[in-house]
């Protein structure tokens, strides 16, 4: 059984103004639970990750700072929220939601966590709404373990993961892939493995076209034990900040693109949602919605 990582912090309260991009956190696994896609059999409460863990990938100051709530008012600017003990509390949660999902995903084939895709954290800061990297501390700990050897970072998000690419710069065992909108957030990228960006406009036909020309070969290329596929939904036409002309159908199609090339070589998958910001809140919930729908139609 396909496993998903949610907690009721996931869609943590914040202050006036910063409240519509937590909602869809809650509202993703209400209306799989609502439509029969998924019982509470399929979620898990994941524990927050230990601090050892997430010095595996992030500078302890920049840690303590987060612990402490002594950032300073242009390192949370620079994040985008407001700091409160809560929303570290959050993220150390959806950290081990993603970890725990590798571990699933080695059981059952694929697993999901309702949040996390926190790609613009770098080890010394965050930024872009993003605290602590889930991805990139989940790909240590399981290298530090031994549990995996090399691991591959598929990330689809309409934003370059350039603090994922600064983190893996230097480590050979972790292939990182952006396929971004090269006009979009951050204006400054990062070095990937492999960057695919693309032209502002972009729509089914020529995204999927990009995508299914890179990824089957990259995968043989990369040989990995695990991958990482970062989701997100601001590819949509609908987005307020992606640029990109890709239609809903059009996003699902690429979410069993990716789940079909993994399958068939036998690649267990942990997924994370990365943004969305669509106008409408149920458009971003039926677009992430349809990430769940299509693992379970695919990995059952």
């Amino acid at each position: 059984m396909i496993r998903i990582a949610f907690d009721k912090i996931y869609a943590h309260p914040l202050p006036e103004g910063h409240r519509f991009p937590m909602l869809k956190y809650e509202l993703i696994p209400a209306q799989l639970l609502h439509e029969g896609s998924i019982t509470t059999d399929h979620l898990f409460a994941p524990q927050p990750c230990s601090e050892a863990t997430v010095l595996l990938t992030h500078d302890k100051i920049y840690f303590d700072k987060l612990l402490q709530q002594t950032l300073s008012a242009t390192e949370q600017r620079r994040i985008g929220f407001p700091q409160s003990p809560q929303l570290t509390l959050r993220e150390r949660i959806i950290l081990q939601g993603t970890i725990d999902c590798c571990f699933y995903a080695m059981q059952y084939g694929a697993a999901l966590n309702v949040a996390g895709g926190t790609h613009h954290a770098f080890a010394e800061r965050g930024e872009g709404f993003c605290l602590l990297n889930d991805m990139a501390v989940a790909a240590n700990y399981l290298l530090h373990t031994g549990a995996v050897k090399q691991v591959l970072i598929i990330d689809l998000d309409v934003h370059q993961g350039n603090g994922t690419a600064k983190l893996f710069e230097q480590e050979p065992r972790v292939f990182t892939f952006s396929m971004h909108g090269a006009h979009n957030y951050p204006f400054h990228k990062e070095q990937s493995d492999l960057d695919v960006p693309l032209a502002d406009g972009t729509g089914d036909a020529q995204y999927l076209h990009l995508l299914t020309a890179t990824l089957p070969e990259l995968i043989e290329k990369v040989k990995p034990d695990i991958a990482f596929f970062l989701s997100g939904v601001d590819i949509l036409d609908t987005d307020k900040f992606g640029k990109l002309k890709v239609s809903i159908e059009g996003c699902r199609q690429r979410d069993a693109f990716v789940f079909h090339e993994l399958k068939k070589r036998g690649i267990p998958v942990a997924v994370a949602m990365g943004g969305g910001y669509s106008p409408d809140i149920k458009t971003i919930v039926q677009a992430h919605c349809n990430t769940f729908r299509t693992a379970l139609d695919i990995y059952g």
